[in-house]
């Protein structure tokens, strides 16, 4: 099966990998700690994999642009559980030295991802005005 083209987004690819790596994790934990935060976490970090895919199936630059904000807020929630796993001792020294890596890279990659959509956004519009600047002056 040929991959979409949310799949050779390389911030998507950051975003399942991250998913994929809590999963692991989470899966492991006594039936409290899964069923509270673990499913936070894994709810909060799966957003972000899913609103980069559902902004780019939307059909427009500002869609996407706005699931991909929505994407950094899920990123910064799964930090907040993160942060209330490890203060709850769920996660050793050796799990956030793991993810920390890769949230680091992605939260840019996010960011860089949303510029780019609004530079497309702009150039759009300048496009625009220069062609109904074009059509008015035939008319």
């Amino acid at each position: 099966m040929s991959k979409t083209n949310f799949e050779k987004l390389r911030v998507y690819q950051l975003a399942e990998k991250l998913a994929d790596r809590i999963w692991k994790i989470v899966v492991r934990w006594e039936y409290f700690s899964k069923t509270t935060v673990g499913q936070q976490i894994v709810e909060a970090v799966d957003g972000v994999g899913a609103n980069i895919a559902e902004g780019t199936g939307r059909g427009s630059l500002q869609d996407n642009r706005r699931f991909v904000k929505i994407a950094r807020g899920s990123l910064y929630e799964t930090k907040h559980w993160l942060r209330r796993a490890y203060k709850r001792k769920l996660l050793t020294e050796q799990e956030v030295y793991e993810l920390k890596p890769l949230i680091d890279e992605l939260l840019p990659t996010l960011n860089a991802y949303f510029r780019s959509l609004n530079e497309a956004i702009e150039e759009s519009k300048t496009k625009y005005k220069a062609r109904s600047t074009k059509l008015k002056r035939k008319s």
